[in-house]
């Protein structure tokens, strides 16, 4: 089959997926303003960023050649799980009847459908053969999200500006050729060795500003559709770190609750503090990352969210309370086709300053009312 997928964060974990289940993967290119057109321009208007950047995404697929389009659904009051189906009647009414799309949703959902699913695209592959090499696209996960960490860690401090980010592409490029676990165990060592040889400023740790990203997966993981604030923020001197990464969120979501790593199920009792009730996404995480962060002794949060989604729009009323009670600012940045890059950027900026005088004893007024001033866009809490 000629597969594609949507394209969010590292995308050649899922190109190496369907190339070890043997079909024709047609890699969709990395999101641009095009996709981004194309997805408005057939999307509902009221639709959320994700769901009309996917839908761009299908399209140039499909201009490539796609036939099936595989993807992950939602479930709870978000709206994301009603993204397959409106994707799949979009579609339709565009004339692409012979295009297949292949949801699927969390198989403690629906454990018949899910199975249906792994059916279809396992491709006539030997059952040995897949869990073999499942285990090595679980490796593969992990390996190259320990690699990107580092590079979060690595890029404040390089001394050669875009060096780290050079060599994390190149990373990449050196990984989407793997075949085998033994290739993968090799590279990453080699990589490992790259990031490492990277020359560096030395800083003391008590200078040092540390920021956590939390908020909806999509956008906090797909850099085309943040303007790519983990490098923004990297070049401004600033260490960054995720509250998702694709490694934790295969662990976290496709196992069985029982099953879950007990950092997961901390986090989550954290979030219930505030958010009591299922409300979708990734509401009680991001509030749960928040206080974790904070206790882990970062300096400051920076919450990512698409225009208009609900569970995040939860996150970002209760973000008042939260930074008052747990002593940490947070920056809300909702995201959509109308935002600027210069914009967002004149935002972040201003932050890390508040940060950096913040954690040398300092207050800067002006700079707390200049970015409280922005609310109806975004919220900005100070504390």
């Amino acid at each position: 089959m000629k597969v594609s997928f949507p394209y969010m964060g590292s995308a050649i974990v899922y190109k190496k997926l369907f190339e070890f289940l043997e079909h024709e993967v047609i890699m969709p290119p990395k999101p641009t303003q095009r996709t981004m057109d194309l997805g408005v321009k057939y999307s509902p208007e009221f639709a959320c960023i994700p769901l009309k950047m996917v839908m761009g995404t299908y399209l140039e697929a499909i201009e490539k050649g796609a036939k099936v389009l595989v993807t992950s659904g939602g479930h709870g009051p978000c709206r994301a799980g009603f993204y397959g189906d409106t994707h799949r009647n979009i579609l339709k009414s565009l004339g692409y009847d012979d295009v297949e799309l292949i949801i699927f949703d969390a198989p403690q959902d629906n454990w018949k459908a899910f199975w249906r699913n792994v059916q279809k695209i396992r491709n006539g592959v030997p059952w040995p053969k897949v869990i073999s090499r499942m285990y090595t696209l679980y490796r593969f996960v992990q390996k190259l999200d320990e690699l990107e960490k580092m590079v979060q860690k690595i890029r404040p401090y390089e001394i050669n500006k875009g060096q780290t980010t050079q060599v994390w592409n190149e990373i990449q490029e050196k990984f989407d050729k793997i075949k085998t676990r033994k290739e993968l165990y090799k590279v990453y060592e080699e990589c490992k060795n790259m990031l490492l040889s990277i020359p560096t400023k030395e800083v003391d740790e008590r200078d040092k500003i540390k920021v956590g990203i939390v908020g909806e997966i999509y956008v906090v993981m797909e850099s085309s559709i943040n303007f790519g604030i983990e490098e923004i923020l990297g070049n401004l001197g600033v260490e960054v770190e995720r509250s998702l990464y694709l490694f934790e969120w295969i662990n976290d979501n496709l196992v069985p609750w029982a099953l879950r790593p007990k950092r997961f199920k901390e986090i989550i009792k954290k979030g219930q503090r505030y958010i009591k009730i299922l409300i979708g996404g990734h509401a009680v995480e991001t509030v749960g990352h928040i206080i974790d962060f904070k206790e882990r002794g970062f300096d400051g949060i920076v919450h990512l969210m698409p225009f208009a989604c609900l569970p995040e729009l939860v996150t970002q009323s209760l973000i008042p309370k939260i930074s008052k009670e747990v002593d940490i600012p947070i920056l809300s940045l909702p995201i959509d086709e109308q935002t600027g890059k210069a914009n967002m950027l004149t935002r972040i900026e201003a932050f890390v300053d508040l940060l950096r005088n913040r954690k040398k004893g300092k207050t800067n007024e002006v700079l707390v009312n200049n970015l409280q001033q922005h609310a109806d866009e975004e919220r900005v809490v100070m504390v």
